[in-house]
């Protein structure tokens, strides 16, 4: 039996009766903090380097993937197997220069290009590229709102759009130019020092500000078409 086997059936067995109450009581919304909390945990070891304790921290974020597939099993809804199995077709289908006879790629900017015309024509397939959808790839809702805006970032540039008053291009070029991990951690940490002094909050203002700049480039974008 493979060890990924041998937590499946751990984790089946806590959940049964006769198992962990602690286990038997919890949903997918209750491990949602769960979740969370082993994720920070292993990102903390990834800036550390630590590898033996970033194993010990995979392993818990494995837990929480192997809770939840069980969870909604005993529903009836899918399986570990199911998940494993969906994952893998995706990563196939998705790089066809590898997996398929499709003509090899360079660089890592051409199979992001390639992921996203095949994330397109998926969409297609399933009736979906009709309806009506932001300009900006779907993120998740709990994401930091400092990932959140650098992922806006990236879609404003990788596309092109057109932006307004609110964001100055050409000082975030600038200010990129002259940045460096000391410095940005720095400034960053200043920001949210100087926030606390204030009595602001950091995470919503951004967030906040984000926001602004999506709906705004989404209007800008509905009109030049």
């Amino acid at each position: 039996m493979s060890a990924i086997e041998e937590l499946r059936k751990t984790i089946a067995r806590l959940r049964a009766p006769g198992g962990c109450p602690w286990d038997q009581e919890q949903t997918h919304a209750s491990l949602t903090r769960c979740l969370i909390d082993e994720v920070s945990e292993l990102l903390e070891t990834i800036d550390r380097g630590d590898m033996p304790h970033m194993r010990e921290e995979l392993g818990d974020v494995l837990i929480q993937v192997v809770f939840h597939a069980q969870i909604a099993e005993e529903a009836g809804h899918f399986t570990l197997e199911d998940v494993a199995r969906e994952v893998n077709e995706k990563l196939v289908r998705r790089h066809p220069h590898v997996f398929g006879d499709h003509a090899k790629l360079g660089t890592g900017a051409e199979v992001v290009v390639k992921w996203e015309e095949i994330k397109a024509q998926e969409k297609a397939a399933k009736g979906d590229a009709g309806k009506t959808e932001s300009i900006f790839k779907e993120l998740p809702p709990k994401l930091p709102s400092l990932m959140y805006a650098e992922a806006i970032w990236k879609q404003i540039e990788k596309k092109k759009l057109p932006v307004g008053e609110d964001v100055n291009v050409t000082r975030i070029h600038a200010l990129g130019a002259e940045l460096n991990t000391v410095e940005l951690g720095r400034l960053l940490f200043e920001i949210a020092a100087a926030s606390r002094v204030k009595g602001l909050d950091p995470e919503g203002a951004l967030r906040l500000y984000a926001e602004r700049v999506k709906d705004d480039v989404e209007k800008r974008a509905q009109q030049a078409k």
